[in-house]
């Protein structure tokens, strides 16, 4: 795959995880919070033990969460065959091959994640929440272990929020409790360093303004398949479709950006120290990358 590097300046991780479609997303976190530990999907794509690839092969499998690293400047992409640093020439593999169904940035080398464990790994499958703390070299288990498969995880002030078919919240890692106001959310994502987070569903994007417990539906908001913080207000967004919307107040109003990506799988945004809002989004036809605000996109990454 060539590739062009994408680098800033850091601060802080900026993430979104994913699933290809909200509604299939969302069966399969129905039928997987049963507690049944469920095949890892996608078998049919093969990444070799020591991370490389022959020729023609697809290195990554399913892309089912992007994120920018601020502090290393990687730009992480979480995928059926593990982690990888697509901002480094070559492409770096971070991670032993695990299907990240949900990944969340929580700073640096810090990393939340649920999904299965591929050929080799010595994790319960499912994963339940696992953590690592150097940067997605060595994962640790934390909690829900064969019974939970997080398709979608996000990191606010209070703790981690995630939906295996159920919406969860954990203050410790260890300890759960199911959010009193349920919903059904194909992605969730949280404020920087505040208690907003937001959650897209087919009524539009919900938003809750105490860290997951109650929701509200904000008049005329967009249904969008993603979203991602770049910063404490703005909020990047993407269609089914692949059409950009940006929020300027943290998900309370939205306008369309103008351009448009190849249908999305995932999303990460980042305002640098000039305050230009970059963006990323990984779809079929690889990395996009937006500097102009959303309005435009090249091809940063290409998919083989």
């Amino acid at each position: 795959m060539p590739h062009k590097t994408v680098s800033g300046n850091g601060r802080k991780v900026r993430t979104a995880t994913l699933g290809v479609a909200a509604m299939l997303l969302l069966t399969a976190c129905g039928q997987e919070a049963s507690g049944q530990a469920a095949e890892p999907a996608h078998s049919d794509e093969t990444l070799h033990s020591d991370g490389s690839s022959s020729p023609g092969e697809n290195p990554f499998g399913h892309v089912h969460g992007l994120a920018f690293d601020e502090d290393t400047e990687q730009l992480l992409l979480a995928t059926h065959n593990g982690l990888f640093d697509v901002a480094a020439d070559p492409i770096e593999k971070l991670s032993p091959t695990l299907d990240l169904m949900g990944f969340a940035g929580a700073g640096p080398d810090l990393y939340y994640a649920s999904g299965h464990p591929g050929p080799g790994v010595d994790l319960p499958n499912p994963m339940g929440l696992i953590e690592s703390t150097d940067g997605g070299k060595t994962w640790q288990e934390l909690s829900r272990q064969g019974e939970s498969d997080f398709h979608t995880l996000t990191v606010s002030e209070d703790g981690v929020i995630g939906f295996d078919g159920t919406l969860r919240k954990t203050t410790d890692g260890k300890e759960w409790s199911e959010v009193e106001a349920q919903i059904q959310p194909a992605n969730l994502a949280a404020s920087v360093d505040g208690p907003i987070v937001l959650a897209t569903t087919e009524e539009g994007v919900q938003r809750s303004t105490d860290n997951g417990e109650t929701w509200a539906l904000p008049p005329d908001s967009p249904v969008l398949l993603l979203t991602t913080f770049a910063d404490a207000d703005t909020v990047v967004g993407i269609s089914p479709e692949g059409a950009v919307h940006i929020s300027q107040d943290a998900g309370q109003t939205w306008k369309e950006a103008g351009g448009s990506t190849a249908q999305p799988s995932a999303i990460a945004a980042d305002v640098n120290e000039q305050d230009e809002l970059r963006i990323w989004v990984s779809t079929q036809e690889g990395i996009e990358f937006s500097d102009d605000e959303g309005a435009s996109f090249a091809t940063t990454v290409q998919a083989e």
